[in-house]
């Protein structure tokens, strides 16, 4: 079973992209990047980048690993919202430090809900 978790933007979280709403809408309808998953997958979280320049990612995903029951509830894929994805100059550097630290498959994009579709 697949394992998601979420990385968006410190900046844009709860600010502009209310509550990660596009994320989550987007993973429960199974559309966008989230349409490969069948309906036993789980979102584990959304989690923030850590403030620019995407520095604290690490540490963060260090904590997660220490939290979630003996790695029991680790992510399987790690999909960066697109707030990171459209949006930040440190995109590239971001997902570099997720590849070496982890053995997670990095995915970019999450839903399909920019201003022009938003109730699709």
């Amino acid at each position: 079973m697949e394992k998601i978790l979420i990385v968006g933007c410190n900046n844009v979280m709860d600010d502009i992209c209310i509550a990660c709403s596009r994320c989550m809408v987007g993973f429960n309808r199974r559309n966008g990047e989230f349409s490969c998953y069948d309906k036993d997958a789980e979102l584990l979280g959304i989690l923030g980048c850590g403030g620019c320049p995407g520095t604290g990612i690490v540490t963060r995903l260090a904590q997660l690993a220490s939290w979630n029951f003996q790695n029991k509830e680790q992510p399987t894929k790690l999909h960066i919202a697109p707030c990171i994805v459209d949006h930040c100059p440190e995109k590239e550097i971001l997902i570099q430090k997720i590849n070496a630290k982890t053995g997670i498959k990095v995915i970019e994009g999450t839903h399909l809900y920019k201003p022009d579709n938003l109730f699709a």
